[in-house]
């Protein structure tokens, strides 16, 4: 469930791109849609893993998928200390997950 979360976590975040401020009826709905639902669905995981670990991993999810869609489709760049990063950032999720109490 956490995984789902996450994965619709970077959808609204790409999808917040093209509401252009929340002026666009389409993109605004499909983003605040997928808000709620990755909100909900975070919120479901939550009931049976620890809070920190679970929001860590679900915005650590939503930053990497995030970053990693703005590289491969939006042109973003892609210099190595940005690849350092992500890498940094998931370690620290595989971390957090590994060490959790449950």
């Amino acid at each position: 469930m956490l995984i789902v979360a996450g994965i619709l976590e970077v959808t609204w975040a790409i999808g917040l791109k093209h509401t252009n401020g929340f002026t666009k009826l389409g993109p605004s709905i499909f983003t605040i849609s997928t808000m709620i639902a990755s909100l909900f669905i975070l919120s479901q995981a939550l009931k049976v893993i620890p809070v920190g670990t679970g929001y860590a991993v679900w915005t650590g999810i939503g930053a990497i998928g995030t970053v990693l869609v703005g590289m491969i489709f939006l042109g973003e760049s892609r210099d190595p200390p940005r690849i350092i990063c992500l890498g940094m950032i998931l370690l620290g999720i595989v971390g957090l997950k590994l060490f959790s109490q449950e």
